[in-house]
């Protein structure tokens, strides 16, 4: 008895194992039907294309640094394209407005035809920043010519710095009110 139930445990056993040899071997086969290449892209990406067995092609841009794009993933099957964009966040959307410029326009192209606004406070800053630097630009060389010059010189220092200041701070309101 215990000879007939260890026969039969030692088959189930190989049936078993016979079983999990083909399904590893299918899948192997599934794989080696797949092609995968990965590309340097433009602005600072990589593109990696994908076809599978069936024909379908799925080519993913990654953004490495992309404040407003994380991934572009444009799949073409049975000669339909789709174009999805992601965001950072992980939002995402289609993009109907020149999908084939996906795979090569810039990060913030993409970002705007997926019709995401660029944040207006980075915008405000970055001007900001460049009219300080353009006041400060100003100051140093009206400095250096009223180090020559005499105390009506230093006049017109305070006159063009006030002059200045008031340029940058009507530029900030235009920005920040626009």
């Amino acid at each position: 008895m215990i000879k007939k139930s260890l026969l039969g445990l030692t088959i189930a056993a190989l049936a078993i194992l016979a079983s999990g040899c083909q399904s590893s071997s299918q899948s192997n086969a599934n794989t080696a039907e797949t092609t995968t290449t990965t590309t340097a892209g433009p602005d600072n990406s990589d593109i990696t294309t994908t076809t599978d067995r069936n024909g379908v092609k799925t080519e993913t841009r990654t953004f490495r640094n992309n404040p407003r794009v994380s991934k572009v993933v444009v799949t073409t099957s049975n000669g339909t394209r789709t174009v999805k964009v992601y965001s950072p966040s992980g939002e995402e959307r289609e993009l109907k407005s020149e999908p084939e410029k996906a795979l090569a326009a810039t990060g913030d192209a993409i970002a705007d035809a997926a019709g995401w606004v660029k944040d207006k406070s980075t915008t405000a800053a970055d001007k900001t920043k460049k009219g300080a630097k353009t006041a400060a630009d100003k100051t140093v060389d009206t400095t250096k010519t009223v180090a020559n010059k005499s105390k009506a010189g230093a006049r017109s220092v305070v006159d063009t710095t006030r002059e200045g200041v008031k340029k940058t701070a009507n530029e900030i309101k235009k920005i920040v009110n626009p």
